[in-house]
């Protein structure tokens, strides 16, 4: 296997995510079938495993990890960080379109809970950071070859970049200029 397949399987693996999930979610509100829903809700995280599968087998032949196989374990990452909240919202989603369901919930938009949330969501990409990392480190063990693992020291900083910006742009931002409620525009 090369970079490009497992980019190209990277790729694979977010479009099989959606389908899957798409998939499950019309078996459960168009054709009412709950238990087959179950069934297909259940094996989205199998994609995850397909995924690390896949780049495992690639690094066991020898070749020297590359920026795809660390892009890989950020895909599990960010997956175990937000996969569960992509789907409880597509989930949410379609209840409301083709069911009786309520309308997915809104975020805050202003205050102490849009602080909250901010700090939530940024509590999520500190997990997938850590995830991130932790599989990167596994991976570095599985080679065991310092030359041959040596782009992925890489995805022990990018990902802090991540998280930097992230508590900037969300946390901090909304503490700093948007702990009001917006101004109400006077006729």
């Amino acid at each position: 296997m090369t970079e490009n397949f497992i980019l190209l399987f990277i790729i694979g693996c977010e479009i099989a995510f959606w389908v899957v999930l798409f998939m499950a979610l019309i078996v459960r509100y168009v054709l009412d079938l709950k238990k087959l829903s179950v069934v297909l809700l259940v094996s989205v995280p199998l994609i995850d495993v397909v995924l690390l599968a896949a780049t495992t087998v690639d690094l066991s032949r020898g070749v020297a990890a590359t920026f795809a196989h660390g892009l890989a374990a950020a895909y599990v990452g960010f997956s175990v960080a937000f996969g569960g909240v992509s789907i409880g919202w597509a989930d949410s989603w379609f209840a409301h379109q083709f069911s009786d369901g309520a309308p997915p919930a809104s975020a805050p938009t202003h205050g102490w809970k849009l602080i909250r949330h901010e700090f939530i969501w940024w509590l999520r990409c500190v997990l997938a950071v850590a995830v991130t990392q932790f599989l990167v480190f596994l991976a570095i063990a599985y080679i065991d070859d310092p030359q041959k693992s040596e782009e992925l020291k890489l995805w022990f900083k990018l990902p802090l970049i991540t998280v930097v910006l992230w508590f900037i742009f969300g946390p901090l931002w909304v503490l700093l200029f948007r702990r009001s409620p917006p101004e109400e525009k006077r006729a």
